[in-house]
Parts: structure tokens; C-alpha cells; sequence
């Protein structure tokens, strides 16, 4: 399908405009998994242009496709969107932990609205805008094997049209299997203007007299989305850029049924960083729960996704909610897909960690720890919380706190080549330990006390510090020597922990010798 785009400028859309000045827009997910991570974006961008606008966000479930629906999509649906501070107001929302449905334009669950299907469809067979279709599928695959050998574009032959009403009325008497189709004329032009991708038009001539209600009574998405948005009054029909081949299709039901044309916002698509392609389930795990189980925080996941099309007027990039919906505008929303680039999201996940109170923190990592082992329940709170200070601003998702402190909770296990600082001998990296072991039998453990140690007896800092760092956390990478010491002081036995840790390494070391 050919699509001619003239990028003119966001123009009114045509005669048939919603002139209504409150805005009412919706989300329409279908329920067959978990919520995917570019929906909530869509969501998110709803949400926006909602409140921006005073207007009215609408939750709606579509449901039609019976074969794919998974139980608990639609309770993880509204739960998400809850959970996000995306609450619709109207249609499916979540009140004191119950799901209610609110609004005078219901039912919001299309598999409850069929009748309201059924008597649309009469209507444009009555005006002739559409006809029952009785063809087999042997002879729709017959007739697409012969479009594709003829190098014709594959599109339904209008074959049942030329039934007489009495064949028609026979063949459903006789019980036979129909659809109902849409009466597509050829040979004029359908022209839209979308707020974000400007003018688009294509020739009827390039459309296919599409299926309206399938064989078991249930609609297909372009005529129950079209009825549902009339009925429900939707202003600004938002969705992602896929749905741009299909809009021509729904502008020919809504001047079949001779309806206002709502307002067209085609957001751009969420690309794959691998592929370049649209991001999809089967790329991996990209539904929103997946990240928040990973620890990503819900703040800094909308902040992320707002920027995946959009961009504000300044250069400032950390927005909350609030100043989200205060800048938002449609006519900042870009044409060009946008990068799912994980590092972005990650930066903007250790930035709003950092500005995490303590508090804050601890209740948001508890389980992390509990699930890594570690009975927590046994340890001060305060030794919990100094633990995750230290480890706060290095910390890219919450998921990692367990490996990231299990020194803390276990004797770490590395190997002795660990000790050493840069080329210095085993033998004098055993000598400084074994030194600073005694004096830490009895000796003031802080900063400064050992500092003083180091400088009477005329100690390289690195030689005796570094092995100090590596016997407590035995890792590469960690806070410093003199953090950890004061946090494991915090418990009753903590001088003796460390103490350990200095045996451990004089141990290993010995063993180098």
C-alpha cells in the first residue's frame, strides 16, 4: 500500500473534524500478556496529552481476538498503569486495590459490546457500504495464489457482491459460514492530516474490501475500534505509526456511517537498538514488569520513555510526572523512531537512585537482599542502611545491591594475587598486614588513627591500604578500606569480623610465599 506524505504543517484535518473542545483520548490495549514496555509508552504519552488539555483519559480493553487472550492480562493491564500514577479516568481503573469500571460509555470490554457491532454492521448493509461474504478459504488461498502469480496486489475480488439478496438470505437460511465486508469504491482518494506526520493520502483503489465481522460473530479491530471511538466520544485517536497503513480503512467506516472524523496522533515507533526494527516480545523480556523486577524504578522508567519520541523545549532531561505534563506538547513528538538504548535508561535509573532518601532505598532493596540470602532480619538496620549508602551512587539497578554487598553478609572468596599493590613483594604486603592485624586488636580503627599508623612506621599507603580493601571486600572494585570498617563497626562483633577478614589474607598470602 503506497502512502504519498506531504509534511505541510499540522492543518486541521477536514470538513468532518471533531469540533469539541474537551479532549478525550484512550488507551485500547489488547490482553495478551504481560503490559509491553512501548504500550506503557503509549500510555504515558495519553496520560500527557490528557492533562495537559484538562481533558479525559479512557482505559479500553479490546478483546476480540478470543484465541490470544491471556488470563491476568487485563488485571496486569489496569495494575501497571495504577502502579505508574497513569490512572484513566474513565473505563477500567484500579480504586482501593479493586478493579471498577466508571463511565457513561460502557461497557469498556469489547467482547460485552458484540451487539453494538451487530447493529453497525446492519446499518452499512442496509446503506449498501457493505455485503456478506461467503467464500471458503480454499478459494481465498486459490484466489491470492493466482493475484501473486499475476504479480497483482493480494485484495478480496468483490465476488460475493454480485449475490442478490435472495442468494444471500438463502445461503445464511441454508447456514452457511459469512463475513461482512466493507464495500471499498475504488478510484477516489482518501486524505488525512495527522497531527505529527502531516498530510497522508491513498487511493481507494489500494484498499481491500476488509473483513468487518469475522465468521464467529466478532468484529475485526478496524470496525470496532472506529464504533467504540464514536460512541465514547474520542477526540484524538493516538497510536503508534503502524496503524497509519490501516487509518485510510477507518476513515472509509466512519464516512460510511457518516461520522466525524476524530483527530489523528501517530506516535513514532520504539525501535530495537539491535535491529533497528520495531521493538518486540519476541526480542527478549520487554514487558514492564520485567524491568521493574530488574529494579528499575517506575519515575525514571517514565522519564525514559517520554524522551522515546518526544523532546522538551530545554535541554533539561530529569522530569517528574508533574513537570512532564506542564511541557508536554504534540507538536514536539517526533517522526523519526526512537532508540530503545538500554544505557539511556540505566543513567537515568542511577540518577534517580542517587536521589533516593536512605529510607526510601532500604524499603525498595529489602527483598533484593532477602532474595540474594541474606538474612537481613538478623543485621542492626542501621548497619543495612550504611550498607547502602556506601554503595548508593554506584548502584545502575536495584537488582544488583546483592552481588554488589554480599562481602558484607559472607567471607568473600578471591584469589591472592588480589593483595598484592601493583609490583610490591608478597613478602611486604605480609609484613603490613600482619602489622595492621595486631594493631587493630586494640588499636582506634578510624581514618585518621591509622593514617597516623601508617606514617610513623614510614608504610607505602598503597602497600598497606589496598590489601586492606581486598582483605574485607575481596573484590576489584569497592568502597574504600576505611568506609567498610566503620559500617562493619556498627555491629557488636564487628572488630572481630574484620580481624577475620586480615587472617583470611594473611593466610592466602602465605601461601603465595
Amino acid at each position: 500500500m503506497r502512502f504519498r506524505f506531504l509534511f505541510i504543517g499540522f492543518i486541521s484535518i477536514n470538513k468532518h473534524t471533531i469540533m469539541n473542545d474537551k479532549v478525550r483520548v484512550r488507551m485500547a490495549p489488547s490482553p495478551t500478556g504481560l503490559l509491553h514496555i512501548g504500550s506503557l509508552r503509549t500510555a504515558l504519552y495519553d496520560f500527557l496529552i490528557a492533562r495537559k488539555n484538562s481533558g479525559t483519559f479512557v482505559l479500553r480493553i479490546e478483546d476480540t481476538d478470543q484465541n490470544r487472550l491471556v488470563p491476568g492480562a487485563i488485571e496486569n493491564i489496569i495494575q501497571t498503569l495504577s502502579d505508574f500514577s497513569l490512572t484513566p479516568d474513565e473505563g477500567f481503573v484500579m480504586e482501593d486495590g479493586k478493579i471498577k469500571e466508571v463511565g457513561q460509555f460502557g461497557p469498556y470490554l469489547q467482547s460485552k459490546r458484540l451487539e453494538i457491532y451487530s447493529r453497525y454492521a446492519k446499518e452499512l448493509l442496509t446503506k449498501k457500504k457493505a455485503y456478506y461474504c461467503f467464500c471458503t478459504p480454499q478459494r481465498l488461498d486459490e484466489l491470492r495464489k493466482q493475484q501473486e502469480a499475476q504479480k497483482l496486489p493480494p485484495r478480496y475480488d468483490k465476488f460475493c457482491l454480485k449475490l442478490s439478496g435472495e442468494e444471500v438470505q438463502a445461503k445464511l437460511a441454508a447456514g452457511e459460514s459469512a463475513v461482512i465486508r466493507l464495500n471499498v469504491e475504488p478510484g477516489h482518494m482518501v486524505a488525512f492530516d495527522d497531527l505529527v506526520f502531516g498530510r497522508i493520502e491513498i487511493s481507494t483503489s489500494e484498499i481491500d474490501d476488509q473483513i468487518l465481522i469475522k465468521s464467529d460473530g466478532f468484529p475485526t479491530y478496524p470496525m470496532a475500534v472506529v464504533i467504540d471511538d464514536h460512541l465514547m466520544e474520542i477526540t484524538h485517536i493516538t497510536r503508534g505509526d503502524e496503524f497509519i497503513s490501516s487509518t485510510p480503512k477507518h476513515i472509509l467506516l466512519y464516512e460510511a456511517f457518516g461520522w466525524e472524523i476524530p483527530k489523528f496522533v501517530h506516535f513514532p515507533p520504539v525501535l530495537s537498538k539491535t535491529t533497528k526494527k520495531k521493538l518486540s516480545k519476541r526480542e527478549g523480556d520487554v514487558s514492564v514488569q520485567s524491568f521493574l523486577d530488574k529494579g528499575y524504578l517506575k519515575p525514571a522508567i517514565l522519564n525514559f520513555l517520554a524522551f522515546l519520541g518526544w523532546s522538551p523545549k530545554s535541554e533539561q532531561e530529569i522530569f517528574s510526572l508533574l513537570e512532564l505534563v506542564q511541557e508536554f506538547s504534540i507538536d514536539r513528538l517526533h517522526k523519526a523512531g526512537a532508540i530503545f538504548d538500554l544505557d539511556k535508561l540505566d543513567w537515568f535509573n542511577s540518577t534517580y537512585i542517587r536521589n533516593l532518601k536512605i529510607e526510601e532505598l532500604f524499603a525498595l532493596t529489602l527483598h533484593y537482599l532477602t532474595e540474594a540470602g541474606f538474612e537481613t532480619e538478623k543485621y542492626p538496620k542501621a548497619f543495612l542502611e550504611q550498607i547502602l549508602s556506601l554503595e548508593q551512587s554506584r548502584l545502575t539497578k536495584l537488582s544488583e545491591i546483592g552481588e554488589r554487598v554480599a562481602y558484607f553478609f559472607r567471607q568473600p572468596e578471591y584469589d591472592a594475587s588480589l593483595l598484592i599493590w601493583k609490583k610490591s613483594e608478597p613478602q611486604t604486603i605480609q609484613a603490613n598486614l600482619l602489622k595492621l592485624s595486631e594493631y587493630l586488636k586494640t588499636g582506634d580503627a578510624s581514618e585518621t588513627a591509622i593514617k597516623q599508623f601508617i606514617e610513623e612506621r614510614q608504610l607505602k599507603t598503597g602497600e598497606v591500604l589496598w590489601p586492606l580493601r581486598a582483605a574485607l571486600s575481596g573484590l576489584t572494585a569497592s568502597p574504600g578500606p576505611f568506609e567498610i570498617m566503620e559500617t562493619f563497626l556498627i555491629l557488636p562483633n564487628g572488630r572481630e569480623i574484620i580481624l577475620q577478614r586480615l587472617d583470611q589474607a594473611l593466610q592466602k598470602i602465605t601461601g603465595m610465599i
